[in-house]
């Protein structure tokens, strides 16, 4: 605010004519001038300011108020007294609307108004804590991301684990079942070897009880031919039997005990004997070159049953042997009947 420029020094003192605006009074002292200097006049400084003083401000702007009063009413009564102009009646104010307006523009007894220095200080903490909040904020929010991949990687690590002992487990239950299989397969297959030794045992046990009852029906021979073997020189186009090539008179053996059906010629087997056992089986005995029994005669078995001959579709001496069981017409391998009964040719 711009100050009062300063009034016109003067020399005499307020006389009974010259009044400001009221009658003067005799029971005051005497007069004396009063001449305002600039000093006097300059506005307090930060009067402009009142509205940011608080507490005593109050006092103070009171007083700054008062002086401005004070200065603006002597500055009339100079410039009156020099114009020569009629006084002019001036009325001060009421002190106390005055008090109420400083009170309303420093802000007592009312809400601190936006920009004071009070407002302005929260602002200030609160940004600050809204800063420190945000970092506090973004570092909390990068820890739980961080607590989320961990978690996450964790979570794969488990699951890659527990994947991982599935199929360790499985492989081990699989390796295991294998290992049972292959221990049933060889305990199976054990079992069937003895099974099989015990057999063999048995049978051979069997065989060597039946070789005693069965024998070779001659020695000192050789294996010439055997059954089925093709040729032009059987009249069926193969061999039907089991040649036992040996010298003529060589001794011929009932195999086995039974009955003697047929003993005599009979074309190209020669002359041939017929042992019927006790099972049907009959045993054909050919070429031979003279014949020891007669039908219906009762052998057992060693008994010399006639000798090795020629006789017949031959081309050198021997034994022609068939086997023909139960009778029939087709005879079966006399080698394979022979290793049945516990003989080896």
């Amino acid at each position: 605010m711009a100050s009062n420029r300063p009034a016109q020094s003067t020399s005499f003192a307020p006389n009974d004519t010259q009044t400001f605006g009221f009658a003067p009074r005799t029971d005051e002292g005497p007069w004396e001038e009063w001449n305002p200097t600039e000093d006097s006049l300059r506005p307090v400084r930060g009067r402009h300011r009142v509205t940011k003083q608080r507490g005593g401000g109050l006092a103070r702007s009171s007083t700054v108020l008062g002086v401005g009063v004070m200065a603006a009413v002597g500055a009339g009564g100079m410039a009156t007294a020099q114009s020569g102009k009629p006084p002019v009646s001036i009325s001060l104010p009421d002190l106390s609307s005055v008090t109420d307006s400083a009170k309303s523009l420093i802000g007592e007894d009312t809400p601190t108004p936006k920009g004071s220095a009070t407002a302005l200080s929260s602002v200030g903490v609160t940004t600050a804590d809204a800063a420190e909040s945000g970092a506090d904020a973004g570092e909390a929010l990068r820890a739980r991301i961080i607590q989320q991949a961990e978690s996450q990687q964790d979570q794969v690590a488990s699951a890659a684990a527990r994947a991982a002992e599935a199929a360790a487990a499985k492989k081990a239950a699989a390796a295991a079942a294998k290992a049972q299989e292959d221990a049933k397969a060889k305990a199976a297959a054990a079992k069937k070897a003895a099974e099989e030794e015990a057999r063999k045992k048995a049978e051979a046990a069997r065989l060597a009880e039946l070789a005693k009852q069965y024998t070779l029906p001659t020695s000192s021979y050789t294996i010439t031919s055997t059954f089925g073997q093709a040729g032009s020189m059987w009249s069926s186009g193969y061999h039907t039997g089991l040649d036992f090539a040996a010298p003529t008179g060589t001794l011929i053996k009932a195999i086995h005990s039974g009955t003697i059906t047929e003993a005599g010629w009979a074309g190209s087997y020669g002359y041939r004997t017929i042992l019927t056992l006790d099972d049907g089986t009959e045993l054909w005995f050919c070429h031979q070159s003279s014949i020891s029994v007669s039908v219906g005669q009762k052998v057992s078995t060693g008994d010399v049953i006639g000798r090795v001959g020629a006789t017949g579709n031959v081309t050198g001496p021997h034994l022609h042997l068939e086997v023909h069981p139960g009778g029939s017409a087709e005879g079966v391998d006399p080698m394979a009947w022979l290793r049945s009964k516990g003989l080896t040719p």
